[in-house]
């Protein structure tokens, strides 16, 4: 019985690879329908800085548009509540309504990140997530403890 532990060590480890192999290819296949929350060009300050102060109230990861963020600059309502839209929409995970801040909000196709300041997008959280859970449920698993 004590010789079939490695043999099953090995198999748990193809199965991790195979599955993270598979959740690769799974992002991979859906980068072309990776979508961004941003803010309307016509939307007024008004209305910009109200769904702004909420999004970030909310949920959204607004410390890449503090003084010291990547994201910081240019330093203006329309690219911060750009930034903080989109990580409310992503963290939420593309949810319907996620992306309506009193019509402030379009979905963009287009990738809206520049320079160090990455958009976030679903495909990446996707994958993350994936590998994360397998990464847990393997390293809480009895098969490898001492």
């Amino acid at each position: 019985m004590a010789a079939a532990a490695p043999l099953l060590k090995v198999f748990v480890v193809a199965a991790l690879v195979f599955l993270l192999c598979t959740a690769t290819n799974f992002s991979a296949s859906v980068v072309a329908a990776a979508t961004w929350c941003v803010a309307r060009s016509d939307a007024t300050d008004q209305a910009l800085q109200l769904a702004l102060d909420y999004a970030c109230g909310a949920g959204a990861d607004c410390g890449p548009i503090q003084s010291s963020g990547l994201c910081y600059l240019p330093n203006t309502l329309q690219a911060h509540a750009s930034y903080a839209f989109n990580s409310y929409y992503q963290r939420r995970g593309n949810a319907p309504g996620s992306c309506s801040f009193a019509g402030t909000t379009t979905i963009a196709k287009t990738d809206p990140s520049y320079g160090s300041c990455v958009y976030p997008s679903s495909p990446r959280y996707v994958l993350f997530y994936r590998i994360n859970i397998y990464l847990y449920y393997f390293s809480e698993s009895c098969l490898f403890a001492s």
